[in-house]
């Protein structure tokens, strides 16, 4: 039966083990395999430290196994109508929302985030699917103007087998979500879960088995050698990577062995600016939701650096001193109450508090938050207080480097031009966030930020249709946009010479 969570739900820990998967991580050709080898992985919930299964790991071997699959699957699924394409698309959304909340609860015990925000990352992986089933007409040539009596045109086809590779903070919504664009453009696809947290894409194929042709959406649960594999596989025409800066920079080396095309969506040290005449509470509550403490800072898109006018300072970091405690305080995952969860893994964890104990080392006033509740019922999960350092500068590690945890640094500025150089002088560069009631200084700034994706007097959100991706080390090429969906296609020319 379909889990439903109705408004009585509160703590729905106790049906966590009905919901999750009944296969275990290898599936291509439509069918679910062995491994060649006898290798297991065991997954925890980070809020409870509990055993939920064990699940199947891949290596180069079932990275074969799948390319092979999907490759013999592809020409048939290019050769499919797309407006049959589509369909299938939005036959597999209607699933999702249909088991939205099962998927949720297996995110939320899975990779520890909150199961209202996992209900959310359905939705928008549902989203997603029909978001590219209604650009399928999209994938469309030109006719170039010629004065030789020729027709000259282009049309777009679609590459052959691609790979997907995602990470842990939303396994559900990147496992449904990056399938979208290159099913919708003809690909076949092959996807490497996170390790950390492998469950709901196991859910997802088990969910959409019998709506896709065999071998055009397969799905390997492993490790890096699995990833590395499909990286550089010769039968796989493309990769898409959203993970840290070293991933990306090995998963391009491999790709460039083919002159393969990849997609990386990569890791983030982002700025959100405060103008003195910023609107002062929407820009408290604005820095908070901004570093997305929800998922305790484990965002690529956060706005960890907070820079902040040195008229607003002081009365900004008092401001978020009282105001966070009250937004979010940890919570185990799969209570309904919860606005905050856990760290992923003990390796998280441990690197969240020493970038804190660096912090107060180098001189930073802690604000709030800086070590694991007090709260007995959260003693045995990766939990850490949403953290506030002031009075941060632009040398200290904080400032620097990306953490992937719920840890804020806020810096003092006064001279604008001294401020964006600071901003910029990092190498990522994926998103920002800007607050000032005057529409020149935001266009100003909105300029001047080296990021990809610039919110003014906004943060976090991203809307259907915008593409998202990151400047310098944060990426190369843009998602969640039509931009997206060509990158998975190639573009041919062909000349008719019309001759009497």
């Amino acid at each position: 039966m379909t889990l439903k969570i109705g408004p009585d739900d509160q703590d729905l820990s106790h049906r966590v083990a009905s919901v999750l998967p009944h296969q275990r991580g290898l599936y291509w050709g439509g069918e679910w395999h062995e491994p060649s080898s006898a290798s297991t992985l065991t997954t925890h919930n980070p809020s409870t430290g509990e055993v939920l299964a064990e699940v199947l790991m891949g290596g180069a071997a079932e990275v074969d196994a799948a390319v092979a699959a999907a490759k013999a699957a592809f020409p048939a699924w290019a050769a499919t109508p797309p407006l049959e394409r589509a369909r299938l698309l939005r036959a597999a959304a209607a699933r999702i929302r249909e088991h939205a909340d099962e998927l949720a609860l297996i995110d939320a015990a899975d990779c520890g985030n909150p199961i209202k925000a996992m209900r959310f990352d359905a939705e928008i992986a549902a989203t997603q699917l029909e978001y590219f089933a209604g650009l399928v007409l999209e994938i469309k040539g030109e006719t170039l103007p010629t004065a030789n009596g020729s027709l000259n045109y282009t049309v777009r086809e679609p590459l052959g087998v691609v790979g997907r590779i995602y990470p842990f903070n939303h396994p559900f919504m990147f496992a449904a979500g990056k399938i979208a664009a290159p099913l919708a453009a003809g690909n076949t696809v092959v996807i490497k879960p996170p390790e950390q947290a492998p469950l709901s894409s196991i859910r997802l194929l088990e969910l959409l088995h019998d709506l896709f042709p065999a071998g055009v959406l397969n799905g390997v649960v492993g490790g890096r050698e699995a990833g590395a594999a499909l990286a550089a596989h010769e039968d796989v025409a493309a990769i898409g990577l959203i993970g840290s800066v070293p991933a990306g920079v090995s998963v391009a080396k491999a790709a460039a062995e083919r002159l393969k095309p990849a997609l990386l969506e990569l890791g983030g040290k982002n700025a959100m600016v405060v103008y003195p005449d910023a609107h002062f509470d929407d820009a408290v509550e604005g820095a908070i939701r901004g570093m997305n403490f929800t998922w305790c800072g484990q965002s690529c898109g956060s706005t960890s650096r907070l820079f902040v006018h040195t008229d607003l300072y002081d009365r900004f970091v008092a401001a978020m001193a009282e105001r966070l405690p009250q937004r979010h305080q940890p919570g185990i995952a799969t209570h309904m109450a919860t606005t905050m969860g856990a760290m992923i893994n003990r390796q998280q964890y441990d690197r969240s508090l020493e970038f804190i104990e660096s912090a107060r080392q180098e001189g930073a006033r802690q604000v709030t938050g800086g070590g694991h509740p007090t709260n007995p019922a959260l003693a045995k999960g990766y939990f850490i207080e949403p953290t506030v350092f002031a009075d941060v500068t632009p040398d200290m590690r904080i400032a620097r480097e990306e953490i992937f945890g719920p840890v804020l640094s806020v810096l003092r500025w006064s001279d604008e031009d001294t401020m964006f150089d600071q901003v910029n002088a990092l190498e990522f560069g994926l998103t920002g966030s800007v607050w000032t009631e005057n529409v020149t200084t935001a266009h100003r700034a909105a300029q001047r930020i080296e990021s990809g994706y610039i919110w003014i007097n906004e943060c976090s959100i991203h809307i259907p249709g915008a593409p998202f991706g990151g400047y310098k080390m944060s990426g190369v090429g843009r998602e969640e946009s039509r931009e997206e969906l060509l990158e998975f296609t190639r573009l041919k020319n062909v000349n008719l010479a019309l001759r009497r």
